[in-house]
């Protein structure tokens, strides 16, 4: 088995991203299964043709991108994504879409296909703080979300495939008072609980996650 997991390069004026560090820090198996890492930009369009690139030369079982969300306490693992970029900044080469479809052609969401609750109680039971999160933002994140969740509709059946988002960590927010951050190592961690449970379970755990707002 195979399993491509990516980071996305710094964006929106910080110097570091801590995805693509706490990615580059997971084994290369996990679980007896292989596991491919790779950076891809925070570019609309862009990122969707690098992650297509990387399916196709790779054939991976199973994809999983992650991204920064600068604010949140604990790794959140994404339920849906929603075709709609309204981008609150620039991306890294200027293009700042407002309302604006991520495809025309696709559904206006898509689900996860990831064992996303396992994920998250195989982190839980391990330490990390996680949650299961019903938002991927309108941003770069949500939009490789859903343009991942559109090629494996559209041409991979076979791939499952979802999102991740993560904290900043320390070094981020020196200047940031009172804002949320966690070590990098944990995240790495947390991680690769992440993709352990994706690899070892076929179905979802039937567990509630919800939240009422």
């Amino acid at each position: 088995m195979k399993v491509l997991i990516t980071g996305f390069d710094p964006f929106g004026g910080e110097k570091i991203n801590p995805s693509f560090e706490a990615v580059k820090k997971i084994d290369d198996k996990v679980s007896d299964a292989e596991v491919i890492k790779a950076e891809i930009p925070t570019v609309f369009k862009k990122s969707i043709e690098e992650v297509e690139r990387l399916i196709i030369n790779h054939e991976p079982d199973i994809v999983i991108c992650v991204g920064q969300a600068g604010g949140r306490f604990d790794i959140s693992v994404e339920r849906v994504a929603i075709n709609i970029d309204d981008a609150r900044i620039e991306d890294n080469e200027g293009n700042q879409p407002v309302d604006k479809k991520v495809f025309e052609d696709g559904e206006n969401a898509y689900f996860s296909n990831l064992p996303i609750k396992a994920m998250v109680s195989e982190m839980r039971s391990n330490s990390i703080p996680a949650s299961l999160s019903n938002t991927a933002g309108t941003f770069v994140c949500n939009h490789i979300m859903y343009g991942l969740l559109y090629l494996i509709n559209k041409k991979h059946p076979n791939i499952k495939g979802g999102f991740i988002h993560v904290p900043y960590i320390a070094e981020q927010v020196i200047t940031k008072p009172n804002t949320p951050f966690m070590d990098l190592d944990k995240i790495a961690e947390g991680l690769t609980f992440a993709v352990k449970a994706a690899v070892e379970n076929d179905k979802d755990l039937n567990i509630t996650l919800g939240k009422i707002c």
